[in-house]
This record gives structure tokens, sequence and C-alpha cells, in this order.
């Protein structure tokens, strides 16, 4: 976000955008996991499913697909064709347009969901839906002609969200706003969250008792093209002295694009249904247990200068804009994933998200400009300002 102050809320709902408009070649979409052994097989191989995803070309919807493949599935894309058009030649593709043209907007496209009216799919997988309006248009279409809708949903959806600490589970209050079909995020996506939130009312009344919601924070890993947690790899790389944004212990929490890909086919394949705050990990990892993985993973000549939550935010430095994998602890209140984890959710070791990271920036990434982080000026500006404090 560039004027308004970057939050975990405004992170997410500009993450997504970016997300939808992102072209990531086919060589930097998510790859399968090769280290299955991590999730133990079924006793029975799990019925072969067809699966619809809406969108399915960025970033997190190629995690999906490329996970459904290798176990088999059967898996059809319905997207307008723009975003990486080249992924999946052998995958069948349906184009269309799910978005309804916003008010005052005469040059929108209109709404084109003929390609999906009296077809069948055992499930689908909602990557692209940010309206109320776009999801119960989508259920007026597939209600009656699928088995489960997986909606991709946010920790947005919830009131506290960086408002205070409070601790999170799937019971706490969620967002509100004046108008639930408005198509304006509004200026500082004060609207994201409610908006969310509405969607899912809406997937849960189109399929009842068939909806499952899966609600991310940071989703991370190769191909991210927000830049956000990728500042951090990158920064390894460069090595040296880095402003490290204290506390130590303060909590993070965030979810490989890979395994969030794993666990989305696998609650088709069990037929799990419900709300799931989808964010790591198995226990708590602090940003100063991050920051030394990193450097223990990707470059020994990182030090780390510690500096307060005051300090960054007298300076201006935006969470998670200006300053990657960081909250400030007074606003920072965990997010419980036990639900997400005894419904099968697994995380690879944070070392490995950050290496094979590292190694998107430093051979696929390209030169393109950053979204997100300090530059290396203003790292050093901020590092001389703490030191004469």
């Amino acid at each position: 976000m560039p004027e308004p102050r970057s939050t975990r809320r405004t992170f997410l709902a500009s993450s997504s955008a970016a997300l939808a408009a992102a072209a990531i070649p086919q060589s930097n979409r998510p790859e399968p996991r090769s280290e299955q052994a991590t999730r133990p097989a079924p006793a029975t191989e799990p019925a072969k499913k067809k699966i619809l995803v809406l969108g399915g070309t960025s970033f997190l919807g190629p995690a999906v697909v490329n996970t459904a493949l290798a176990n088999g599935h059967e898996v059809t894309l319905f997207n307008r064709g723009k975003t990486n058009p080249g992924l999946f030649p052998n995958v069948e593709k349906l184009h269309g347009q799910r978005r309804r043209p916003r008010p005052g907007k005469p040059n929108d496209p209109a709404q084109d969901l003929k390609a999906l009216q009296g077809r069948k799919w055992d499930a689908v997988v909602d990557t692209s839906a940010y309206y109320t309006g776009e999801v119960e248009d989508m259920g007026k279409v597939l209600a009656g002609n699928v088995g489960q809708y997986v909606f991709i949903s946010s920790l947005s959806v919830y009131k506290s969200l960086e408002q205070d600490n409070t601790p999170v589970d799937e019971q706490s209050p969620l967002c509100e706003c004046a108008d639930k079909y408005t198509q304006d995020l509004g200026p500082n996506f004060e609207n994201y969250g409610a908006l969310k939130r509405y969607c899912e009312d809406a997937a849960e009344a189109a399929f009842p008792g068939k909806a499952t919601l899966v609600r991310p924070g940071y989703i991370v890993g190769p191909g991210d093209p927000t830049d956000r947690f990728t500042y951090w790899p990158a920064r390894f790389l460069r090595g040296g002295e880095c402003l490290a944004p204290g506390p130590q212990d303060n909590d993070l929490q965030f979810v490989d694009v890979r395994d969030l890909g794993d666990w989305i086919v696998h609650l088709i394949e069990q037929g799990t249904m419900g709300p799931f705050n989808a964010v790591g990990f198995d226990g708590s990892i602090s940003v100063a247990e991050f920051l030394h993985t990193g450097k223990g993973t990707v470059n020994h000549t990182c030090s780390f200068t510690w500096v307060d939550d005051a300090f960054l935010e007298a300076n201006q430095v935006s969470a998670w804009g200006d300053m990657g994998c960081w909250t400030p602890k007074a606003k920072n209140g965990h997010t419980n994933n036990a639900r997400a984890i005894a419904a099968g959710a697994k995380y690879r070791p944070i070392a490995e998200t950050i290496r094979d990271t590292a190694a998107w920036v430093k051979n696929e990434r390209g030169d393109k400009p950053w979204r997100a982080g300090l530059t290396a000026e203003r790292e050093t500006e901020l590092l001389a300002k703490w030191k004469a404090r």
C-alpha cells in the first residue's frame, strides 16, 4: 500500500488483488511437494474427484492444481484466460467472467457464467471472489451440481485483527460493513474483511452443509508477487547488518503456498466442511527464531540489530509493507489453528520455505521493481538513527 499505513488487513487485501492480477511464468509456479511422507498415507486411497477451480493460474491456484493433478484428480479451470494462459496445457479450461460490472463503470465487461451451466463437479475451489454478489451468482449456477464448495477467505474476516492482541479462533467476532453488496473495497481496504465474511455467508447459503471456509493469513513462498515475505529471503542473500523488528519473542505466523495447496486438496479428498484458520504453525515461532533460521539457512554473514516497535512506528515503518514478517506486538493476536491441524494441515520447516524463496529470488524473480520492503538506503538510515538516539 502506498499512502495509507499498511496493516495486516490492508496487506491481505492488497495481496489478494496482486495475486489475482499477477502473471507468474510457468517456471515460477509452485511445484508439488516432493516429500509427501510428512502426511501419512491414508488407509484407503481417496476417491478420484472432479474439481473445478475458479481462477487457478496465479500463485495459490497453481499450488492447488499441481497437488490435485499429482493425486490423480480431474481438474477444470474457469477464468478469463488472461493470467498465465499457457499453464496446465492438458487441463480443461473454461473461459468466462465472474465479476459483475461495477456501478458507474460502463467499460467493465459483462458477467458471463454460461460455460458452467449444466456441468457437475465433486468440488469447487473458489480462489478469486471478493464481492458478495459474485458468490451468490456462482451459487445460482452451481448449486445442486457440486458436492463441496471450498471458499478461500481471509483472516481479515475477524474484527479484532490488528486492532489489539486478542487471540483469534474460528468463533471470534466477524467484521461487518454498511452495504454487503458494495463493490468498493474502500480507499484503505476497510471493507475487505467484511466483504470476505459476506462471501462466506453467501457460500454457506448456496451450499448448506457443503461449504469449506479456508481463512489464510500471509501466504508465502516461491512465486509470491507481493514481496512482503520475500523481502527477508532477499535480505538474507545480501547479508551484513540487518535492521530486525523487535521484540524478539514476537509471534510470527504464515503459511507456505505449497502446504496450503496440499491441504486444500486434502480437505476435498476427505470431504471436510466448516471454517478453518489456514495459518502456520504446529507450535509457535518467534521473529528471532525466524531470522536466525534464515541466517543459518541462507547466509551466515547476517547480523541483527534489534529495534523496538515504538521506534518503527515513530518512523512510519509499515508492518508487512516496509518491514516484512512484523506486526507490532500490541496488535498481534495469535491465530489458533488447532482445527486446521486436526483436519490434516501440515507445515514444512520454515528453513525450507526461506531457502526455496531465496532460490526463487536469486534465479527466477528477475529485476522487476519491489512492491514492498525497506530499500538498502532506508535501512541504513534507520540503523543510524537508532544508534544515535
